[in-house]
């Protein structure tokens, strides 16, 4: 596999005996990009993400940095920073501990840097774990991963559980403290209207499948939305769009290429947002509204 990507991956199922998480998948991350990954409970996230660090064996082609994330697993997590669904540190250990155990642990780990991070957070280096609120202990999980010197980070609903204030702050922390144009990130989150103006690309899966990979400039171009009066809604529900909705009272209708020619002139153009986008692909036809 090419060494310009940081993850790539062909032709890649991932089994749970008789169940198929996720199903002949491909796609690729080269380096300095933010791309989230979405999808919705049970699509395959986790299992994905399982895979990339070795945690879970798959039938065809995963690179992670060119290795193979399960039979080389101990050389790609020292260049590699994941933060899964349930961050858990230990309770007894202050902050500072920790960045001493980390210092032993991990040798691309730099202390120095750990303690800066710790600056821009609202915990202090003799602050125990059990005393810090959840979006605290988030913070401070970061602060840990980020001072890393790795490549890619992985990062499974790291905000999950965090009020709106606190997930704001790990994200900003995320983006100007470790994000540099070389190193790329991987999210996996619900919140998707929070981080899309972060993002450079997107996963997006659908019952195992990938239904959508894409950067965010191609998905401008790609999917056109139109604003439209109530009276022409039949016209353009004829058109075959794939999510009709209403956005500010109005109807709406969600295009993938360019609008139709004979509903072109009936309303409004409008861009679509990735929420919009994540509905219609992944929601079930019979449960989409109708406007």
């Amino acid at each position: 596999m090419s060494n310009e990507y940081l993850v790539q991956a062909r032709g890649l199922s991932l089994r749970y005996g008789s169940k198929t998480a996720v199903d002949n998948i491909g796609f690729s991350i080269p380096k300095g990009r933010v791309v989230g990954l979405l999808g919705h409970n049970g699509a395959g996230k986790t299992s994905l993400m399982k895979a990339l660090v070795g945690l879970l064996p798959g039938q065809g082609q995963l690179s992670v940095m060119g290795l193979n994330p399960v039979a080389r697993r101990e050389q790609l997590l020292a260049s590699l920073s994941y933060i899964p669904d349930v961050a858990v540190l230990p309770r007894w250990a202050r902050a500072e501990e920790l960045i001493t155990l980390m210092s032993g642990l991990q040798p691309r780990f730099s202390a120095e840097r750990a303690r800066a991070l710790l600056k821009r957070t609202s915990v202090s280096p003799r602050d125990k774990v059990k005393s810090l609120s959840k979006g605290m202990v988030t913070q401070l999980h970061l602060a840990l991963v980020a001072a890393i010197d790795s490549r890619l980070m992985i990062l499974d609903e790291p905000t999950l559980g965090l009020d709106v204030m606190s997930r704001k702050s790990f994200y900003e922390m995320l983006i100007d403290e470790w994000c540099d144009g070389e190193r790329s990130v991987l999210i996996s989150t619900h919140q998707v209207e929070e981080i899309e103006t972060l993002l450079s690309d997107v996963l997006m899966l659908d019952d195992g499948k990938l239904v959508l990979n894409i950067s965010l400039d191609e998905m401008d171009s790609r999917f056109v939305a139109l604003s439209h009066d109530p009276a022409a809604s039949e016209a353009v529900a004829a058109a075959h769009p794939l999510l009709r909705y209403r956005q500010q009272g109005r109807p709406v209708a969600l295009f993938d290429g360019d609008l139709p020619p004979d509903v072109a002139g009936l309303g409004q153009r409008m861009r679509p947002s990735l929420v919009d986008l994540f509905m219609a692909l992944t929601r079930k036809p019979e449960i989409q509204r109708q406007a």
